[in-house]
């Protein structure tokens, strides 16, 4: 398996400040604001590509991250490690929604930039 046929889902934007990033992108660009999820993230809909803003943490402090909708996310994973592929941890649970659970795993490239796996898992 391989990212040929995946389509990325989000673009992470890291923000000093994620209150103000909000206003700017709700209210002067005019980007549809999904929902936040308490001080440090904010989602919203930009033509069908998700937006998230957050603040630095760890791994991707100072870069915006790449994440690539897949289904069988242990499967790619794993396809894409045998490749050579430096995954930063397996895939895991982030969030329970309504409808489905939100899973993620997240990778470096070539050029050290974070990038993630994330597969929406349903009933």
């Amino acid at each position: 398996m391989d990212l040929s046929q995946s389509r990325v889902g989000q673009i992470a934007i890291v923000c000093k400040d994620v209150a103000r990033a909000t206003a700017f992108y709700r209210d002067t660009l005019g980007v549809r604001f999904l929902f936040g999820a308490g001080p440090n993230l904010s989602f919203f809909d930009c033509g069908g590509m998700r937006l998230m803003l957050s603040t630095a943490e760890g791994a991707a402090l100072g870069t915006s991250v790449l994440y690539y909708f897949v289904t069988g996310i242990e499967e790619t994973k794993s396809s894409l490690a045998a490749k050579g592929v430096k995954f930063i941890d397996e895939p895991h649970l982030i969030a329970r929604m309504p409808d489905h659970e939100l899973w993620l795993a997240e990778f470096r490239d070539s050029e050290n930039n974070v990038c993630a796996l994330m597969e929406e898992k349903r009933g």
